[in-house]
């Protein structure tokens, strides 16, 4: 079992920055790929970006893409989310989640079994 914990969300005007970070404790996550999924009012929950085993790997939706950027510390067992450029489209629940399945982080969210609880960021226009 891995417990996760996002912090570090918040509001923040459109072009503005937030740095998420998920920390994990429990079994340690360095066997998981690690992922961050968010959602918005009324929508479904939506793959933003996920990170290898290693770190090596990196994957992003393409309405991040080159605006965000997903980081792991092994050591501290934590996975960063560094958002910037943001747009009120951005604006939702975002979570972090460990993918128990593939060594990559998959873009599906049923390859992933561990979740953390939450973080709200709001861009304001």
């Amino acid at each position: 079992q891995v417990q996760l914990v996002e912090s570090g969300g918040g509001l923040v005007q459109a072009g503005g920055s937030l740095r998420l970070s998920c920390a994990a404790s429990g079994r340690t996550f360095s066997p998981y790929a690690m992922g961050w999924f968010r959602q918005a009012p009324g929508k479904e929950r939506e793959f933003v970006t996920a990170i290898s085993r290693s770190g090596d790997v990196t994957n992003y939706a393409d309405s991040v893409k080159g605006r965000f950027t997903i980081s792991r510390d092994n050591a501290k067992n934590t996975v960063n989310l560094q958002m910037n450029s943001l747009k009120p489209e951005d604006t939702a629940v975002y979570y972090c989640a460990a993918d128990v399945r593939t060594s990559y982080g998959s873009r599906w969210s049923r390859d992933y079994d561990f979740w953390g609880q939450g973080t709200q960021v709001t861009v304001s226009s």
